[in-house]
């Protein structure tokens, strides 16, 4: 029997699509670069599901397995355009050059199209991150008069660029760690905290609360808060915009939920899982603040009980110790090292060991997520799609779900998810690999 459905309507990708970006350090200018590159033919897009992956339709023997960007309509790189805000005046070229991330010669060889991405004064408040100091900044009475000056600079990026759709990222840094108050249950409630100048409404807020009223989804790459509130939840609701976060898959967790979701697959038991990191970039230098740090280990520490799920399983997982450590170390720049030392035990309660160090480059692997969720969050925006989409949890550490949900970390799970939400759209069979059809 098919489970086979009519195709959602999706209006047709035309035109420029402007990807707006928040903070325009080591991230945001890998991502630009590295979609300036790719159009070059001098590299490959490497890690974007977009771009490189295929997705299987119909039974194993149809053979039907077209590459992601041909099975939906998506906006072509070609067709994008850039814009950032950020608090120091370089430009993408001076700026893909102070992180380090990438190699000069490379960076010469798109010296031009990185010059041409000037960022935007922006919104920053020193308090919620406090080893940074920004010189390009905005200045207003208030924080309303604040999202007013990012509405103006969205639509005047609109109209100076031509573009015809707009999706907002956040690649800036993360904020102090901060719960929902009784400012974040409604609309009404959170445009006075604007206007009170109220503490409780961080800057990554008034740059959702800007987008959403400018019609632009909203992507948040940090574990901050921000649109993971009542009132700006509802407001992407009522204005038919999709959002999502939050904090960007990358390095140590992106191995958590490849390793966890095998140990409780062969129900392998856990007494206790270590990790530390060193970095150097200016993320690291954020999180060398504690009240900053916290809002990092509430994201990462997270996983790890929803995936092995203690309650179900205490025999195997109950009362295990999971200790996150983040230490500044200049010297590594953006390249962290992440250990990882997992004590485990095995049939008879015999005890192993796990042991990773992960040498990864943050930026190298972040970048790709910041091309997918554009390219998705505005194909959602063209299918009528709004709220939150969930079927986005495989690029966060700290998915967003809806009120009483519980997340759904297991990276397999959620890259079926995603897959299975791009088939629903096409009208496709959705994949359970049940497989009974072969056996008949």
């Amino acid at each position: 029997m098919s489970n086979q459905k009519t195709p959602v309507a999706i209006e047709e990708a035309k035109g420029k699509l402007g990807v707006l970006l928040v903070g325009l350090g080591a991230v945001s200018t890998t991502f630009i670069a590295g979609v300036a590159a790719i159009k070059k033919g001098i590299a490959e897009p490497i890690g974007s599901l977009t771009q490189m992956g295929t997705i299987r339709l119909g039974k194993r023997t149809d053979n039907r397995v077209p590459l992601v960007k041909d099975f939906v309509p998506l906006a072509s790189l070609n067709d994008l355009v850039f814009g950032a805000w950020d608090i120091f005046e370089e430009d993408a070229y001076e700026a893909a050059l102070h992180a380090g991330v990438l190699e000069r010669d490379l960076i010469n060889q798109i010296k031009e199209e990185l010059q041409a991405v000037r960022p935007m004064k922006a919104v920053f408040d020193q308090r919620y991150v406090k080893r940074l100091n920004g010189t390009h900044v905005k200045q207003g009475a208030n924080k309303m008069e604040m999202a007013e000056q990012l509405m103006a600079d969205i639509e005047e990026f609109k109209r100076k660029n031509e573009c015809d759709r707009l999706v907002m990222v956040w690649c800036a840094s993360t904020e102090i760690f901060m719960t929902c108050t009784a400012e974040h249950n409604d609309l009404a409630s959170f445009e006075k905290a604007l206007r009170d100048n109220n503490p409780c409404i961080a800057p990554s807020m008034i740059y959702a609360y800007a987008a959403l009223k400018s019609d632009v989804p909203f992507a948040n790459g940090a574990p901050n808060l921000t649109v993971d509130v009542p009132a700006l939840t509802k407001l992407a609701v009522d204005a038919g915009l999709p959002i999502c976060g939050k904090d960007f898959k990358t390095g140590q967790t992106l191995m958590k939920t490849m390793i966890a979701p095998g140990l409780k697959a062969r129900l392998i038991g856990l007494h206790g899982w270590f990790s530390t990191n060193i970095l150097g970039n200016r993320d690291g230098e954020v999180l060398d603040d504690p009240e900053s740090f916290k809002t990092k280990e509430e994201s990462k520490l997270s996983v790890l009980e929803y995936i092995l799920q203690p309650d179900v399983y205490p025999t195997l997982y109950k009362d295990f110790s999971h200790i996150v450590r983040i230490n500044y170390y200049p010297p590594r720049g953006d390249n962290k090292e992440g250990w990882d030392n997992i004590d485990i035990f095995g049939w008879l309660g015999y005890p192993m060991q796990i042991k990773v160090d992960f040498l990864c480059r943050d930026s190298i692997l972040a970048a790709p997520i910041v091309l997918d969720l554009a390219l998705f969050m505005d194909l959602a925006h063209r299918a009528g799609m709004r709220g939150i989409q969930e079927w986005l949890s495989f690029y966060f550490k700290s998915p967003m779900t809806a009120p009483g949900l519980y997340p759904e970390h297991d990276l397999f799970i959620q890259l079926m998810k995603l897959k299975n939400t791009l088939r629903h759209l096409k009208g496709e069979e959705l994949i359970t690999h049940l497989g009974l059809e072969y056996y008949d």
